[in-house]
């Protein structure tokens, strides 16, 4: 048989030992069965016995341009499904580009898989000059995700990825990594087609009734009752609503639990718990219940909780509990089980009359505005252009954690993507389109800097490629703001922060998408709203000193 006829028949030769029913396919048959249908990642010489087998297998292939934009991608794919986002590298350097995306997810928090290959069983450490020769990938991956593995066979394979959504649905959400070695990804599948299927979840985990009898006691007695409500708290979906509801408490979230509660309810004090008015509602309860929130510095800006009542933690952790907050009642468990014990608890409890949160939400809200005026003014148009079910992707920008965190509300939980913790640089673009592709009903608004976007800006390419409909706010202020700032108030003279910024709106063109600068502020919103109407990939180039008031 020809070359051409071999290639016609889909029969051609294959590498010394390499087979088509390779343990490539087993791990991705697998996820398919958990609901996985997108994969990011870059195919590479290593890697090609996972690419085999997506089209077959139904699912959709996104390549990025960088793999820290494919780890990013699958974030914001994650947060729309509720699974975990899939990234395969090649071994070597696309594994490490891949790991600062993986420690983000660490950090927040989020459900990442990892899949790499690796050199053969027996040529581990030979420094003999390979392709891709890292010293040791699986070590380097470990020092950062939940758990790397370095599989020996089919089985072990499988059941990282069993062991995987076991940690994802039961335990906190981590990123973990599976490097395959070439002779077992390309070698036969052993693996029982049983162990090829989706295993179902177990319960939530519940909390200790003892413990939750005292909490409802707490509560019960409480006058004046708060709630913090972190990450952790959104596996409890409405149900953290309804116990607000129940005890007429005031609900401030962190901006990883920022929705827990519809933004607009009556006890929705948002996402400001960084602001210290927000922080004194909390001091100030005599019941403080914190929901899945290890209450950390990046998210209370560096300053420490002090509660002056009793305090109530909840979180899937024990080791937790006890993180930067005291804790007098801690309740171990998943909040999708334990908020629903202590509204069983509660049940029949009158609580006292809802709290005027008027003022103090005028309060946030000036003193939000008077940190940053300006972008405060752009949040705004931002706001009074987007439905109320838009995504807004965000960075480590000023324009986000000083603008659209406080001045965009959020009536689902999951439509800010952010990373408060780990405050990475290059992370809004690519979310952006990973939520986009998850959820393509919604519109998906990127806000974000020009140093943010120079970060990731070839992932432009993969927006287009994927015919997304996706709208893009380039606000520039010249370089690093931030940075700017901070060099000045420490006296130094601004250095290596004013950066040369390229032509935006022939840059989008360039990557095949539709550009326009505006030059008025009050440009923004309707330039927004056309971009939403008209689809495509669009970017906004909108100078941050057109807003400075």
């Amino acid at each position: 048989m020809s070359e051409q006829q071999q290639e016609a028949t889909g029969v051609m030769d294959l590498p010394a030992g390499v087979v088509r029913e390779n343990v490539g396919l087993d791990v991705l048959t697998l996820l398919r069965d958990y609901g996985v249908d997108t994969i990011f990642g870059i195919p590479g010489t290593h890697n090609l016995e996972f690419y085999r087998h997506l089209e077959p297998l139904g699912l959709r292939a996104v390549t990025a341009r960088h793999e820290q934009g494919a780890g990013y991608a699958a974030d914001g794919w994650a947060q729309q499904t509720g699974l975990p986002g899939v990234v395969i590298t090649t071994s070597g350097p696309g594994l490490l580009n891949a790991l600062s995306a993986a420690g983000t997810a660490y950090c927040e928090s989020r459900p990442l898989i990892l899949l790499s290959p690796g050199v053969p069983q027996g040529q581990e450490f030979a420094d003999k000059g390979a392709l891709h020769e890292t010293k040791d990938a699986t070590g380097a991956a470990g020092a950062i995700v939940e758990w790397s593995r370095r599989v020996t066979n089919g089985a072990e394979a499988v059941q990282g990825i069993h062991d995987a959504f076991e940690l994802f649905r039961h335990g906190r959400p981590r990123p973990v990594h599976l490097e395959i070695p070439l002779d077992v990804l390309e070698g036969p599948s052993r693996v029982p087609a049983g162990d090829l299927v989706a295993r179902p979840p177990r319960p939530p985990r519940a909390a200790d009734p003892a413990k939750v009898h005292d909490a409802v006691a707490a509560l019960r007695g409480a006058r004046n009752p708060a709630i913090l409500a972190g990450g952790g708290a959104l596996r409890a979906g409405a149900d953290v609503t309804r116990l607000a509801e129940a005890l007429q408490a005031p609900v401030v979230t962190t901006l990883n639990g920022k929705a827990a509660i519809p933004e607009t309810h009556a006890l929705s004090l948002g996402s400001d718990v960084r602001l210290q008015a927000a922080q004194h509602l909390l001091e100030r309860a005599d019941v403080l219940l914190i929901l899945g929130s290890k209450v950390g510095e990046a998210e209370l800006w560096f300053r420490e909780l002090e509660p002056g009542g009793t305090v109530i933690r909840v979180d899937i952790l024990e080791t937790q509990l006890e993180k930067n907050t005291r804790c007098d009642i801690g309740l171990v468990g998943d909040s999708a089980a334990v908020v629903p014990q202590l509204l069983a608890g509660l049940e029949g409890h009158e609580p006292g009359p809802a709290p005027e949160l008027g003022g103090l939400r005028a309060e946030l809200r000036e003193t939000a505005r008077a940190l940053s005026p300006e972008f405060a003014a752009l949040a705004g148009q931002v706001a009074a252009a987007v439905p109320a079910d838009a995504i807004i992707g965000g960075d480590s920008s000023q324009v986000t954690y000083l603008g659209t965190a406080s001045f965009v509300p959020q009536q689902r939980p999951h439509s800010f993507l952010y990373t408060p913790a780990y405050a990475t640089l290059g992370y809004g673009l690519p979310a952006s389109i990973g939520a986009k592709i998850a959820a393509p009903e919604r519109p998906v608004v990127c806000v974000i800097g020009d140093g943010a976007l120079m970060f990731a800006v070839q992932e432009l390419a993969t927006a287009v490629e994927q015919r997304l409909d996706l709208v893009l706010v380039c606000v520039d202020n010249g370089g690093y703001g931030e940075i700017r700032a901070n060099e000045t108030d420490r006296g130094i003279v601004p250095v290596g922060v004013d950066l040369v910024q390229p032509d935006w709106v022939a840059l989008a063109g360039a990557f095949g998408g539709r550009g326009v600068r505006i030059s008025r502020a009050d440009e923004l919103a309707p330039e927004i709203e056309a971009a939403i109407a008209g689809g495509g990939v669009r970017m906004i180039h909108a100078p941050a000193e057109l807003f400075a008031v």
